[in-house]
């Protein structure tokens, strides 16, 4: 018999840790070689963590909501082969205690000092949110946990400290703590319906993140809209007359999505000033120009992957990169590093049939572009012989921008010029 170390995959450039969400094996399971033994997640995307080696799970290292760290062992695997030298029969047991010694050890140097006389188990990521928010010991044990055995995890003490200034202070004597536990309990407890036909769910990992992200982007930025109306008939007539062509030389559809991509990244490029974010009292002039896409999930989510250096592409090469990144969201099988870097976001509400909209900013960025659904409508066309009424196909763009960093005249001539170079559109053009 061998012992193998699973360790937390390195899972992209940007990615240093994930959270635990999922045991799909417990210990003494029998594990084939690529089959997934856990589900983890970082940020929006989740992922599975498959086995190097076939053989039994004899021990897990990390709980459900744990935090982990590139690189750190996760789990203990018995091989029945020779995939890792085994050990002496006197020393068997000496690699996982080791590793189980390493761990603990890390566990106990993230974990503030003051949370040490606790009987209760705190995972890490726990101990540093209650560090950082200043949660005595006496506040942490009177939380009531929804995790399992009660324990406490990432939701019930961040729900915690959003309530903390509408709940009482706990007694630090040393029975006072059980006294809070009701109270929480009841601001806990599930909505009850009033009516026999409605239905109650809990959201989902990723409806949480979103609100959250949500949530505090409001609470962050100062958000401001900015509106123009964009006449996009010639492009409308040249994708109709060039997509066929375009497709079967390519091997891509065409669709409106990389022509409006092209026109944001020229029009960043002309106003660098939006391609920025904040951080603090801090503003951050990005070099790269990456473009986030909003694009629905197959449960109905949104998530927002990114083209990385937008304004180098050509109009084919931006084809490319919007497809398989939309085509990869659906499909569920977007990688960390995909959701990563954007320097400014681009989501398209006329999909839903929405002519306008006012988005909320991805943070950390400061600006975020909604397209509005392309319609026929009657128009004034002016004309060297005088002006008349046509049918025209426009569209309205609806820049939301932070109001902290971005005044109203950068806003404002951002959009007007990514609607200058929508309307100069060259009917003519190649692809």
């Amino acid at each position: 018999m061998a012992k193998f170390e699973l360790k937390l995959p390195k899972m992209g450039e940007s990615v240093a840790e994930a959270t635990v969400t999922n045991w799909l094996k417990k210990v003494g399971d029998k594990i084939e070689m690529d089959e997934a033994v856990l589900e983890i997640a970082t940020d929006k995307v989740d992922s599975e963590v498959p086995s190097e080696v076939a053989g039994t799970l004899v021990e897990i290292l990390f709980n459900t909501d744990d935090v982990v760290q590139v690189g750190q062992t996760i789990a203990i695997i018995e091989t029945e082969g020779g995939a890792v030298e085994a050990p002496k029969a006197e020393a068997v047991a000496a690699p996982v205690a080791e590793v189980a010694k390493t761990v603990e050890a890390a566990k106990e140097a993230a974990a503030p000092a003051d949370f040490s006389g606790s009987d209760k188990f705190f995972s890490p990521l726990v101990k540093n949110i209650a560090k950082e928010e200043g949660i005595s010991l006496a506040e942490l044990e009177s939380i009531q946990g929804t995790g399992k055995d009660g324990r406490v995890n990432k939701e019930d003490i961040l729900n915690y400290v959003k309530n903390r200034g509408s709940q009482p202070a706990p007694v630090t004597a040393p029975t006072a703590p059980k006294v809070a536990a009701p109270a929480v309990e009841v601001s806990k407890a599930a909505p009850v319906s009033v009516n026999g036909g409605d239905e109650i769910v809990e959201m989902d990992r990723m409806r949480k993140l979103i609100s959250k992200y949500m949530v505090e982007s409001i609470q962050t930025s100062a958000h401001v809209q900015s509106f123009i109306e964009v006449d996009v008939t010639n492009i409308v007539k040249w994708r109709d007359k060039v997509k066929n062509a375009f497709e079967k030389r390519e091997g891509e559809k065409l669709t409106f999505t990389p022509i409006f991509m092209e026109a944001v990244a020229k029009a960043l490029k002309d106003f660098p000033g939006m391609n920025i974010s904040v951080d603090g009292d801090y503003i951050i002039k990005r070099k790269n120009i990456n473009l986030g896409m909003a694009a629905a999930l197959p449960n109905g989510n949104l998530i927002v992957p990114v083209i990385k250096n937008a304004d180098q592409l050509n109009l084919v090469g931006m084809a490319k990169a919007v497809n398989d990144l939309g085509n990869r969201a659906k499909a569920g099988k977007l990688k960390p590093d995909d959701t990563q870097g954007g320097t400014y976001t681009v989501t398209n509400v006329g999909t839903f049939g929405s002519v306008f909209g006012t988005p909320i900013i991805n943070q950390p960025q400061v600006g975020i572009l909604a397209l509005g659904a392309i319609r026929k409508v009657p128009a004034v066309i002016e004309t060297p012989d005088g002006d008349f009424i046509g049918i025209r196909q426009k569209m309205f763009l609806s820049h939301s921008y932070d109001h902290r960093v971005v005044d109203g005249a950068l806003g404002g001539s951002f959009v007007k010029r990514v609607a200058e170079y929508l309307e100069a559109w060259d009917i003519n053009r190649d692809f």
